[in-house]
């Protein structure tokens, strides 16, 4: 007869955060991160087959309370690095931001992101 344990609820890891943004870049490249009084924006120099792409912003919960903003080809698909990218650009976007109203661009080599703020109902 075989005893198992009783089950356990799980609990989010501390390095789990609850809004991220994950741009299809490696971690080291460079991005310019501006922050206004209504969002957030991100600017980096696009490139290979991103630069003539129109892009979208997907805000994707991953689990209740965590969601991953990344950007994605308008007719769908991700940008592939290598055949399984972990390295890739993220930034923990803080409580305020309203990662679902999300929006990207690719316009003059360059790829934008903008993360609009929002209120906090407590």
């Amino acid at each position: 007869m075989k005893v198992h344990p009783a089950p356990k609820t799980l609990q989010r890891l501390p390095h789990v955060f609850d809004k991220v943004l994950q741009l299809p870049f490696h971690s080291d490249t460079n991005v310019s991160v501006e922050e206004t009084s209504e969002s957030f924006l991100f600017t980096a120099t696009a490139a290979g087959d991103m630069i003539n792409q129109n892009v979208r912003a997907h805000a994707i919960e991953m689990y209740p309370g965590v969601t991953k903003v990344v950007v994605r080809r308008t007719g769908g698909g991700d940008f592939l690095l290598d055949e399984m990218e972990l390295d890739l650009w993220r930034f923990r976007l803080p409580a305020t931001t309203r990662p679902e109203m999300a929006s990207a661009r690719c316009c003059a080599g360059e790829l934008v992101v903008i993360v609009p703020k929002g209120v906090i109902s407590l």
